[in-house]
């Protein structure tokens, strides 16, 4: 039985710092954020604060649930109304001390990133969506399912409220994972200076994703 999304455990503000660090050592040999951070000193410290942003704004204005409170696995989405991290927003969830932290290298390397935001837009126009910002599992918890029940959670939901998922990922594994579960291929990009690649997926909703036997 494909357990509901409010049967994990609902993460807090003050979780906000510890999730970054665990998210931090799920993605540490991601190959765009280590481009995004490449050449740079106290890694650690500066992947914390990346992850820590799309951490705040989804607590902010969409869902953010750990496996349980000892945040084995995060899963964090939006409606895809919120999926562009505005000044504005940015400001609103206190991400400012994140931004700081991450330093101005990376920032502004993170320009690379908005043609994502564009792709978006244009693909999705004005259909709703839950845009899937993170889902990420600690590496000594990899490979037990945490991530898989989670995701299958989300995907029962939308699947009831008929609505798509969109996501970004940044490797070919992760494309034949996310397949697994249904998710299509809309186009992959290389990142113009970053020089890697990220691929553009989406779901659209079924009827009976509950008996999806994955």
């Amino acid at each position: 039985m494909i357990k509901k999304m409010n049967d994990f455990y609902h993460l807090k503000l003050g979780d906000a710092f510890r999730a970054g660090e665990l998210m931090a050592d799920a993605f540490k040999d991601d190959p765009v954020w280590k481009k995004l951070f490449e050449g740079e000193t106290d890694l650690l410290r500066k992947y914390q604060a990346f992850f820590e942003v799309p951490i705040r704004l989804c607590l902010k204005y969409g869902t953010i649930r750990g496996f349980s409170k000892n945040l084995e696995g995060i899963i964090a989405y939006v409606p895809g109304k919120y999926s562009d991290l505005t000044f504005w927003r940015f400001l609103r969830i206190g991400a400012l001390g994140c931004g700081m932290r991450m330093g101005m290298t990376a920032s502004i390397r993170m320009s690379d990133l908005r043609v994502l935001s564009v792709d978006r837009s244009a693909y999705l126009k004005e259909r709703p969506y839950i845009y899937l910002m993170l889902l990420g599992v600690v590496t000594k918890h990899q490979g037990k399912g945490y991530g898989g029940s989670m995701l299958r959670s989300l995907i029962n939901e939308c699947d009831e409220n008929n609505v798509p998922i969109y996501l970004e990922t940044e490797t070919e594994e992760n494309v034949t994972l996310y397949e697994h579960f249904g998710f299509k291929m809309i186009k992959k990009i290389i990142l113009e200076n970053l020089k890697v690649p990220m691929w553009e997926m989406i779901r659209e909703p079924h009827s009976k994703s509950a008996n999806m036997n994955v």
